[in-house]
């Protein structure tokens, strides 16, 4: 397994009226987080925000190409992006326990904080398809790639790491500095991802994705 420290790229915010920070997804152009009462989108480039959606959103967030998915507390919403609209909710697995959230393979991927597990669910029923054990607690969950990274926080220390979907076994993991947490986490596809910093400093932070030769 290769360790090595994060690389924090830049910081987002502070965000105007945001306690926390919660989920974290792309949709291809802005970055949207949770914030409690609201998810707020904002430009990468600039740091400007672009968009608020007025919606409970308390933990993680996923896009799936056309919709928003939102943990807000025992439920998990599909949100339409342009009205703002509740479409449909489902069972959230954990029963507002749960922490990450991404799309990915036609399914959500749900992390399990304390539980320390990753389920793969149905997005339109919440049956469970798959679930992942972890050894530390789980909180966001990203794919790029066709890799599996997801983010721990746990004993005031937290990293992001990569794992084998089928196994679970840690391939490779970035250490964040002491005192910088991830709660939700997102790649943009590229060479970023997007981390949450839950109630710890109201801020989007990016660290660098390693490139795939450097992972081998």
């Amino acid at each position: 397994m290769k360790t090595s420290e994060a690389e924090i790229i830049r910081e987002y915010g502070p965000f105007d009226g945001v306690e926390r920070v919660g989920g974290v997804t792309f949709d291809g152009t802005q970055v949207w987080f949770a914030a409690g009462d609201r998810l707020i989108a904002f430009d990468p480039d600039s740091g400007k925000t672009t968009r608020t959606i007025d919606v409970a959103a308390h933990a993680g967030t996923a896009f799936d190409g056309k919709h928003l998915y939102q943990i807000a507390e025992d439920r998990i919403q599909k949100i339409d992006p342009n009205s703002g609209r509740v479409v449909s909710t489902i069972p959230a697995p954990g029963g507002g326990r749960d922490s990450g959230l991404a799309w990915a393979e036609g399914a959500l991927w749900v992390g399990e904080y304390r539980d320390r597990k990753i389920l793969q669910i149905d997005p339109e029923t919440g049956a469970i398809l798959r679930t992942i054990e972890s050894n530390r607690f789980v909180t966001g969950v990203s794919w790029v790639d066709g890799e599996l990274w997801h983010a721990t926080w746990e004993d005031d220390k937290s990293d992001v790491r990569r794992i084998d979907p089928q196994t679970g076994d840690v391939l490779e993991r970035l250490e964040m500095p002491e005192g910088k947490f991830v709660s939700g986490l997102e790649s943009d596809g590229a060479d970023r991802f997007f981390c949450g910093t839950g109630s710890t400093g109201n801020k989007v932070r990016a660290i660098r994705r390693p490139k795939r030769g450097a992972r081998k």
